[in-house]
């Protein structure tokens, strides 16, 4: 290969290493993949009385241990029931009990929990009572928990081996199944496979041990908890280890399958004439029984090929089988298990793993083989998969781009987008690498003479005169001539051209290596699609909610003040979502003429079973005053509220949409 192609391959590989580094050590906690919504009471909301419980709503389902809320009041004691279940069978929302004659003050609501695509979450915020008030909590403390650091990185550390170890067990046993045969006889191939397959193992059990600590932000010496381990196991992400595992132990019978039956060299077929004879020259065309005894050997060849081709058959359906079973315990625990689409999402996940597979574990054993004696029909067939492994990878990943990001904006506008960046870089260097690696394999195919055949560079010279040899001398001497020929089989395996071959592929290797990283970085973060719907779906409740200790809208008494309160009672009616409208006149101490609209999303009028609006003075103590409502209409009450007193009044409007949905919304306002 050229030295400016070395020096763009070298700088190639730096660029890709700085950003990587760069990446892996800006890159914060993992976040989560669920998101909190809406809160109830809303977040630095401060409420008139005290609510009987807090209720947490998420965008996706959420999974609920006996502590995953906890309310803690200004002291920090817990004033929580404790058990928090799902509100009204609603599995994306999480709420606990209050105990009952909570004093005023600002409380605090911790949360922990596990998202339906097994990543865990957590944080907290706070809400009043009366007014705000000092806490000994802190809540940004709590917010910031995160997984123990050593926990998190062993946890992460085993996720990216299991990735590496799967394609280097499906890949390699692909590329001996489909492109080399003969290199199942090879030890440094059958190492590739136990490497894979013990990696896989190893990391599985590893995961599964630090499942537990991970979630609950402990350290690693609870890994060993068993009460952690089953409480994973019943998860959905310990189904999937539990299920990865069993089917290692059937990879494990397919390995020794494997080896035993291609490992063996083939029965021999008919012998050839003798040279002699096959060399003499012919004046005239085959006699017929010469033709049937041509026919006869070749017969003979196939029926001596016959058992090894449908060994291969049979253990290539197999080997497929468990690399589906084995990538659909990724698959059936991650993005593609939620969102939209699950169903084409889950197959065609399990199609990317497996491409992936083929194609990086494939690269890392023709490493391997062209040290010995890899032919280039061999090449030849691997480039075909590689091919083909490369249009289901950009097929799928254009298809999960699509999905996971939602819109062009979540491109760089969230951290899923700017890692699929990163990614969509790398491959794009790794397909460059890959089209030097295709011009190397075209010179290795126009010229034969250096395609090694597998059988001259695996024959191995027989050693027992060195075994039953008593003399050292002859011992030692036997033993380097062993060595000298094992190293003169490698030197004429190893020629220019292949040597060049296999520096393309390493450098190849190497970036799936690191877009595997960027993989296992991108199942961490938050689809954008997520991301923004989040975003846009609780900027309306932050707009509402006043913070602790904010002051309140200054008022002009005599003129009419309108305040606008928009609700979700996360129903699914049509009057579950809209805005209510609180009319004052003159908004000033003692009686006032109020009117409330309630609104739909369409801005219609809605009615709703039952509507409840009230005034309230935490600064005094004075309150909840009730005001009582007449009906105007269609979504539309008219009362008079008695406010005595000046000072900083809080609305509350409370809406039920049905039976058993409803929302309370407070706003505040200035009086004299």
């Amino acid at each position: 290969m050229p030295k400016a192609s070395h020096r763009r391959i070298a700088a190639l590989l730096g660029m890709l290493g700085a950003v990587l580094a760069l990446l892996l050590a800006g890159a914060g906690p993992a976040a989560a993949h669920a998101a909190l919504q809406s809160t109830d009471p809303t977040q630095n909301s401060v409420v008139p009385t005290a609510p009987q419980s807090v209720t947490l709503t998420f965008s996706e389902a959420v999974s609920l241990s006996g502590d995953s809320v906890r309310v803690l009041d200004p002291a920090g004691k817990a004033v929580d029931t404790g058990g928090p279940v799902h509100a009204d069978g609603r599995d994306n929302t999480a709420r606990v009990g209050l105990n009952s004659g909570l004093a005023n003050g600002t409380y605090t609501v911790a949360w922990r929990a596990v998202s339906e695509d097994s990543h865990p979450i957590g944080g907290a915020f706070t809400f009043s009572i009366g007014a705000p008030s000092d806490t000994s909590v802190s809540a940004t403390a709590l917010n910031t928990a995160e997984a123990d650091p050593v926990v998190a990185a062993l946890y992460g550390t085993g996720r990216t081996v299991a990735y590496l170890a799967f394609a280097l067990l499906a890949g390699a046993a692909a590329f001996v199944l489909v492109c080399w045969p003969a290199g199942a006889v090879l030890r440094q191939v059958q190492r590739l496979l136990m490497t894979g397959w013990v990696s896989l193992l190893v990391s599985t059990v590893a995961v599964l041990m630090l499942r537990g600590p991970y979630e609950r932000g402990s350290g690693v010496g609870q890994a060993l908890d068993l009460s952690l381990v089953r409480a994973t196991l019943d998860e959905r992400i310990g189904t999937a280890l539990a299920a990865r595992l069993l089917l290692l132990a059937a990879s494990g019978v397919f390995l020794s399958l494997l080896v035993g039956q291609l490992g063996q060299p083939p029965r021999p077929a008919a012998e050839a004439p003798p040279a002699a004879e096959a060399d003499a020259p012919r004046t005239d065309a085959l006699k017929p029984a010469d033709a049937e005894e041509a026919e006869l050997r070749e017969l003979e060849q196939r029926a001596a090929e016959r058992p090894q081709r449908e060994a291969r058959l049979g253990l290539g359906v197999a080997g497929l089988v468990l690399a589906v079973a084995l990538s659909a315990t990724w698959v059936g625990a991650d993005h593609a298990a939620v969102g939209i689409q699950v169903w084409l999402a889950l197959p065609l996940g399990m199609l990317h793993l497996i491409a992936m597979a083929f194609w990086l574990g494939g690269l890392a054993t023709m490493l391997v083989g062209l040290r010995h004696g890899l032919g280039s029909g061999a090449v030849d067939r691997f480039s075909k998969v590689a091919f083909g492994s490369v249009a289901v990878l950009t097929a799928t990943g254009v298809y999960q781009s699509w999905r996971g990001l939602g819109s062009w904006g979540a491109l760089t506008g969230t951290e899923y987008g700017r890692l699929l960046l990163v990614k969509t870089g790398c491959v794009v260097a790794m397909l460059g690498v890959a089209w030097v690696s295709r011009s190397w394999a075209a010179r290795l195919r126009s010229a034969p003479v250096e395609a090694e055949p597998v059988g001259a560079v695996e024959a191995r010279e027989p050693v027992a005169v060195a075994a039953l040899s008593a003399d050292p001398v002859r011992q030692a001497q036997l033993d380097r001539q062993q060595a000298a020929r094992e190293s003169a089989g490698r030197d004429r395996a190893l020629t220019p051209t292949r040597a060049g071959l296999r520096r393309s592929v390493l450098v190849e290797s190497l970036v799936a290596v690191a877009v595997l990283v960027v993989t296992t970085m991108l199942t961490n973060s938050p689809p954008g699609r997520v991301a923004q719907e989040v975003s846009a779906g609780s900027a309306p409740a932050g707009a509402t909610a006043p913070a602790p200790g904010a002051p309140a809208p200054q008022t002009v008494p005599g003129q009419t003040l309108e305040l606008k309160l928009p609700y979700d009672t996360k129903g699914r009616t049509p009057n579950a979502k809209g805005t209510a409208t609180v009319t004052l006149n003159p908004v000033r101490t003692g009686p006032n003429e109020v009117h409330l609209a309630l609104d739909g999303a369409d801005g219609q009028p809605v009615e709703v079973p039952e509507v409840e609006l009230a005034f309230t003075l935490p600064d005094r103590d004075l309150g909840p005053l009730p005001v009582a409502l007449t009906a105007d209409g269609t979504g539309r009450w008219s009362g008079t509220a008695q406010l005595p007193l000046a000072g900083n009044w809080v609305v509350s409007v409370q809406v039920r949409s049905s039976e058993i949905d409803q929302t309370t919304e407070i706003k505040q306002l200035k009086i004299g």
